[in-house]
């Protein structure tokens, strides 16, 4: 790896996944994980292995099947910890222990209740129980922004010294700017003794809406590596945004004369298939990948780029990914093709129940739509894949007029026995939700409810996310169907499946 080479360490698996109701599957994981892969991101942060016994299994499967990418965990700075870390990425060609604690005087003192010299001690520790698993490992600075510099150089001098290879400096709670967090990035490299040893790294949230500027501020001042996530998605304003991390990087390779391994023409195909299996959806004026990144409706703007696309486009839509979304499949199309095809989009398929359960999905869809594209087939086989399926949707009726409540009938399959409920609303969607609650009495709180069409067209897919809430848990549920109150009906199901199903996970930082 050159000085000229910018490390993009992607996070979406377990900084992005703290997102409320964006925990996923291990199958789902490793979907993800395949196309981080086909993107280019060098390194892969899978997991927090200790956290829970399925995170640690999602760790270890991506660990066996990623060859190209470094496959990494996060770890605290505590030794079962960094065992679970280790042995969870030890299947790996190439693998990581990123392992942190916490710098600042708030987080020692209030969080950790230790003194700075215990930090400093566990630090060092932490580094050497790692480097019994792997070469390659990094330390965080836990809230690095509000720590004192003289004892960040003193942690970063002892944790190199110790063999870390990746230093990492997080803006843990988005508190920077740029004009400071680059100063400070220059001021760490400046003054630890060994920083030519090691890779410089940064990690920022973005809850003052800063976190892509202040990375990128910290590349001009000498930092190598960046932790992004795919669409920004993380905890609370989420992270710096991977797509325009690489892009500014690519498009402005004037000012920062970089590279990065990325393909970005999978940036989109990525994009679209983190916001399906999360069910967080991106707006529409979102950079790069939002649906308008690339439209033009002023006058002006659209003259100018028919003459010249440079008058008002500073990136081709071709190089991120736009209009890929060929026709692939139809109505005529076999289960070898569709087989094939799932494969082209990294899509595995456990036995040939799933795929049998996948393609007479596809085959109900072609018969609603002509057209079916990527997108179609990537919701389609998110749409209710969960190992535990206790609720399933038999039938559905709607009646929706002027003038008229709107009522619904619903079947609803619990547990392979029918139920049946009617119910009024102030639309056909309430109505629904009401009818699936007099059968189910789940008592979830419906936090959020978004619709999105999947293609372009009005026969095209509406897919659903509903954000349910009980006893603490959050859940995403998703839905797809041409016909949108049914799509929202099966996300309704979908998101009671995940809570029926009670696979909590453990927030790592609890």
């Amino acid at each position: 790896m050159t000085n000229k080479q910018l490390i993009i360490f992607d996070t979406t698996l377990r900084d992005g996944e703290q997102s409320p109701g964006a925990a996923m599957t291990k199958d789902e994981k490793l979907r993800i994980a395949r196309q981080l892969e086909k993107l280019g991101v060098n390194v892969i942060e899978a997991g927090f292995a200790a956290a829970s016994p399925g995170d640690f299994d999602a760790i270890r499967a991506i660990a066996e099947v990623i060859t190209e990418s470094t496959v990494c965990s996060l770890a605290r700075a505590n030794e079962n910890d960094i065992r679970r870390a280790g042995e969870a990425v030890a299947p790996a060609k190439k693998r990581r222990i990123h392992t942190f604690i916490a710098t600042s005087p708030i987080h020692m003192q209030n969080k950790l209740r230790m003194t700075p010299e215990q930090v400093l001690e566990r630090a060092v520790q932490a580094v050497k129980w790692a480097l019994e698993y792997t070469e390659d490992v990094e330390f965080s600075a836990e809230d690095a922004v509000r720590s004192d510099m003289d004892f960040l150089v003193q942690v970063f001098d002892a944790v190199i010294a110790a063999g870390a290879k990746t230093i990492n400096v997080p803006d843990t709670v988005g508190y920077s700017v740029p004009v400071q967090w680059g100063e400070r990035m220059q001021q760490l490299i400046a003054r630890v003794k060994e920083s030519d040893k090691v890779v410089w790294s940064t990690h920022c949230h973005n809850d003052l809406g800063m976190a892509v500027a202040n990375s990128l501020a910290a590349v001009l001042a000498g930092a190598r590596q960046v932790e992004c996530t795919i669409n920004g998605l993380g905890e609370r304003a989420g992270n710096a945004s991977l797509e325009e991390v690489v892009m500014a990087v690519k498009t402005r390779r004037d000012i920062f004369q970089l590279e990065t391994s990325i393909d970005t023409t999978q940036i989109v195909a990525t994009s679209k298939l983190v916001s399906t299996i999360t069910g967080y959806p991106v707006q529409p004026n979102k950079a790069v990948v939002g649906a308008n990144a690339f439209a033009h409706e002023s006058g002006i703007h659209q003259d100018g780029v028919l003459k010249h696309r440079e008058t008002y486009e500073i990136m081709r839509a071709e190089d991120v990914g736009w209009g890929a979304n060929k026709l692939t499949l139809g109505k005529l199309s076999g289960r070898n093709a569709f087989r094939t095809r799932l494969t082209e989009l990294g899509i595995t398929l456990e036995g040939d129940d799933a795929l049998n359960a996948a393609f007479a999905r596809f085959k109900e869809l072609a018969d609603k739509k002509s057209e079916i594209f990527d997108e179609d087939i990537q919701a389609l086989v998110s749409d209710n894949v969960i190992s535990e399926e206790c609720f399933k949707l038999a039938y559905l009726q709607v009646a929706s007029q002027t003038g008229e409540i709107p009522h619904a009938v619903v079947t609803v399959t619990e547990n392979g026995v029918e139920r049946r409920a009617e119910a009024d609303g102030g639309g056909p969607v309430d109505a629904a939700f009401k009818a699936i609650e007099q059968i189910v009495a789940s008592g979830a709180e419906l936090q959020l409810y978004s619709v999105n069409n999947i293609t372009s067209g009005t026969d095209a897919q509406g897919e659903v996310t509903v954000r349910l809430s009980k006893g603490g848990r959050i859940v995403n549920g998703q839905g797809a169907d041409t016909d949108i109150v049914i799509a929202s009906a099966k996300a309704y199901l979908n998101g009671l499946n995940k809570l029926h199903a009670n696979a909590e996970r453990a927030h790592p930082q609890v």
